[in-house]
């Protein structure tokens, strides 16, 4: 375990720990690192943190040069975009181009796409020697990765998660939806990215205690003013559930009701999980 900084860069939230030889510059700093990228510009977020794991080392305190240099290569970096974008429509299988980043000394251009097929990156990497003389790296992401690098607007109206705090992505199962209720509709339970929502997630586990001393639906329940029926809705936050009784649907406390001993299904496993 040895004291390392931690860094974001502008591709996302994710933190990386820097090693650092003694130097910890105050939290909003931009500095530059050496990483597998070569030289980048990154922002401090926590200056003195205990990590097994480092994946760069602190070079310097960016100086204005090193930020002038930063912003002229996103700018160069957007504009070849657009040019990939317009000569990927030319090909019998096109790519879609999601990101063009280069390292601070240009050494690097890392080129991130989409793609369903098979990709003539030979063809790509000579459109862009055309203009630049760097070493061309391409690397394919997935529909969550491509939010979290262009960002976009959850249904919430804030931030995608993906884009402005989430450290990972962990796999996301159309279980979470039905444990929390929630209609099981794609189109309302799906985000941005084309799959399930990662929120779903977020308040699972309070969801799974509520649901522990809670009846399976089709469960026969009677209560203790003579009606008996069977269960139809559960409303775990209220600890209570529906039943049809008679034609009628009654919501009652699970605590005033005596439940037929019918096991819960196994929660292992669903039918559509998403990673």
């Amino acid at each position: 375990m040895s004291e390392a900084i931690a860094v974001k860069f502008d591709n996302g939230p994710v933190l990386h720990y820097i090693e650092t030889s003694g130097e910890f510059p105050v939290i909003g700093t931009k500095i530059v690192v050496n990483n597998h990228r070569g030289l980048e510009l990154a922002e401090v977020r926590a200056n003195t943190v205990a990590s097994e794991e480092t994946n760069g080392s602190f070079v310097r305190i960016a100086t204005e040069q090193d930020i002038a240099d930063y912003e002229e290569n996103k700018k160069l970096a957007e504009d070849l975009k657009w040019y990939l974008k317009a000569k990927a429509r030319g090909y019998s299988e096109p790519i879609k181009i999601v990101a063009l980043e280069f390292n601070l000394d240009q050494s690097l251009l890392v080129v991130s796409y989409t793609s369903k097929g098979r990709v003539p990156y030979g063809s790509y990497a000579k459109e862009l020697k055309r203009f630049v003389d760097t070493r061309i790296e391409f690397i394919h992401v997935g529909p969550r990765d491509q939010t979290r690098i262009l960002g976009t607007l959850g249904v919430c109206g804030s931030g995608a998660c993906s884009n402005t705090w989430m450290q990972g992505f962990n796999a996301v199962s159309i279980r979470l939806a039905r444990d929390q209720q929630l209609p099981l509709n794609l189109d309302k339970i799906t985000g941005n990215c084309g799959r399930l929502m990662c929120c779903l997630q977020f308040e699972h586990g309070m969801y799974e205690e509520l649901l522990k001393d809670m009846p399976r639906k089709g469960s026969t329940a009677c209560h203790s003013d003579g009606n008996c029926g069977v269960v139809s809705k559960l409303f775990p936050l209220k600890q209570t559930v529906e039943i049809r009784s008679k034609g009628k649907s009654l919501e009652y406390p699970v605590s005033e009701l005596e439940i037929s001993k019918t096991p819960r299904p196994s929660q292992q496993g669903s039918e559509l999980e998403d990673n």
